[in-house]
């Protein structure tokens, strides 16, 4: 017998059931469990068009097996049209609105469990976000990965646009070629197909037991996302049934588990920053130096885009997450003691995965052969980051660069400069005055690299930001810097033509100023005024909290 709904304890007689009876209760209705449905549909991104067939499947299955669902919509944000603009500004502010707005209405109804379906980068941490807030059963439902797109016998992925940018102003291709990239990346719906941030998110929900075994790998238009839906209906009905709520398997073993698959998949940077959100919203003592201790020993078994040859349907042919996590498991590189969101250990999830890839694809590596022997984000720090700084060193061939500081105090004047050939060899461009509080947003910074990139400077230059980057970006770069220049971080005092070190190596990030130089510029520093004192933004930048501490706005 499933418990009784927490909405209606206590009100069998209550004026609160009349409501409930014009949205479909009948009388034998008020005796289970309200399901919230957390839909994150919307058309404005291929990542979250098809996610409405989801959740109609995820309300059949729930009231199949008992629930009675109530469907909600949150919002999301297109990083890949906003990119470049002032728009990206609002993408990590949509997380934590996406948060704001599943616990609101779960909390507010008083929900029994909440199935949450998104697609784009910001929906997994933001329904993560929720999830350990209200610590009720809970599970995410990916909306899924894109199929790659076709050009000339190559796949394509969403960064492929950017860097023909690049391409174009180089002159390494035509308008004509561009346009062909442009109308042949993003072939249909799912999420942008490289390991790219949504694809690392998923992956790392899946490693916590938060969704289930080879879900973060679907195709979003293959039938078996939608079986997935149902599937995961039938577990959440469970997981009320023996209460298992996301803080029973939300502990640091856990997070450490996750962080250990994001670095085996070549996973995007944002994960530092999102996983220390969670961390701090489900209690857990994680920081920023937990992810240079598990690189260290964590090699990078995927060979994935943006700087391998696969794409993520690729991966979900090859075993997919299970895999990676059982050949972890097998060198001791996970703990399979933790728990998963169907009542099961990683050791029973896994049992009867086989030990090492299978032949005959190359997508998985064995851990005796991987693409890198150390994880791929590093952590650097030094004079210009002294709280830390992200840089994502897989497929780079120049970890150690020093060289004249560009100065810019945004992203546009960056690439402006990029696109004028203005950039030479050897120089570090640091992109200031874009993190959590001085974006405000902490914008990611597409456009920049890949037009490094396409202009076949990727090795040649370092880039420096207290910005984010997107989960596509490759090459020398290195972003979350803290604490950010619009709070005094050293960061922004750098003059132009200023040397700095940066040492992938060494996992250093240095000015190369003395120190009694940088007293003096202190001094004359003038803290910036807001860009924005009104509306999201203005209310974010005077909450948000250090990216070294996941730029979250629910701290005390």
């Amino acid at each position: 017998m499933l418990r009784s709904s927490a909405i209606t304890q206590g009100l069998q007689r209550s004026p609160n059931r009349a409501m409930l009876r014009a949205v479909g209760f009948g009388d034998g209705d008020f005796v289970k469990p309200i399901i919230g449905i957390a839909n994150g549909f919307s058309t404005i991104t291929p990542c979250n068009m098809g996610l409405n067939h989801l959740a109609t499947r995820a309300e059949e299955s729930l009231r199949k097996y008992g629930g009675m669902p109530q469907t909600f919509g949150t919002i999301t944000v297109s990083d890949g049209i906003s990119m470049g603009t002032e728009g990206m500004k609002y993408s990590l502010v949509s997380r934590e609105v996406i948060a704001d707005s599943i616990e609101t209405a779960c909390n507010a109804q008083s929900m029994d469990g909440v199935l949450a379906i998104g697609g784009c980068d910001k929906n997994m941490p933001g329904a993560m976000l929720a999830m350990a807030r209200m610590n009720i059963p809970s599970i995410f439902v990916y909306g899924g990965t894109i199929k790659p797109g076709k050009l000339n016998g190559k796949d394509l992925t969403v960064v492929s646009a950017f860097e023909a940018v690049g391409e174009l102003a180089s002159g390494k291709i035509n308008e004509s070629e561009l346009l062909a990239v442009e109308k042949n990346c993003i072939p249909g719906a799912g999420s942008c197909g490289g390991m790219f941030t949504a694809n690392t998110m998923s992956a790392a929900i899946e490693a916590m037991g938060l969704s289930l075994p080879y879900s973060s790998t679907m195709a979003a238009e293959d039938e078996e996302k939608a079986i997935n839906a149902e599937e995961s209906s039938r577990v959440l009905i469970e997981a009320i049934q023996k209460d298992i709520k996301p803080l029973d398997l939300l502990t640091k073993k856990a997070f450490e588990n996750a962080i250990s698959v994001v670095m085996a998949v070549g996973g995007s940077t944002n994960a530092v920053l999102h996983l220390l959100a969670i961390a701090k919203s489900s209690g857990v003592d994680l920081t920023i130096d937990d992810f240079e201790e598990i690189r260290q020993k964590v090699p990078v078994l995927c060979d994935l885009k943006p700087s391998g040859r696969y794409v993520t349907v690729d991966l979900h042919k090859a075993g997919g997450i299970p895999q990676v996590m059982k050949i972890l498991l097998s060198s001791g590189l996970l703990d399979g003691s933790c728990r998963t969101i169907e009542g099961k250990s990683i050791n029973e999830v896994l049992q009867d995965i086989p030990d090492q890839p299978s032949n005959g694809q190359d997508v998985i590596r064995p851990i005796n052969n991987p693409v890198y022997k150390k994880g791929h984000l590093a952590i650097l720090k030094g004079n210009l980051a002294l709280e830390g700084s992200v840089a994502k060193i897989s497929g780079i061939r120049t970890p150690v660069l020093t060289g004249p500081a560009r100065i810019f105090e945004s992203e546009e004047e960056c690439l402006k400069a990029i696109l004028n050939k203005n950039i030479k060899a050897g120089d570090v461009l640091v992109i200031r005055n874009e993190g959590p509080v001085g974006g405000p947003g902490m914008r990611e910074m597409l456009a920049p690299t890949s037009a490094i990139v396409g202009q076949g400077l990727g090795d040649k230059v370092a880039l420096i930001t207290d910005g984010r980057f997107s989960g596509g970006t490759y090459g020398l770069v290195v972003g979350h810097v803290a604490p950010e220049a619009a709070v005094g971080g050293n960061i922004a005092l750098v003059a132009e033509g200023d040397s700095i070190t940066v040492d992938a190596e060494n996992k250093l990030i240095q000015l190369n100023v003395n120190e009694l130089e940088l007293e003096k510029r202190r001094e004359k520093w003038v803290k910036p005024k807001p860009k924005y004192i009104t509306g999201i933004l203005g209310k974010y930048s005077r909450l948000v909290s250090s990216s070294s501490k996941g730029a979250v706005t629910d701290q005390p």
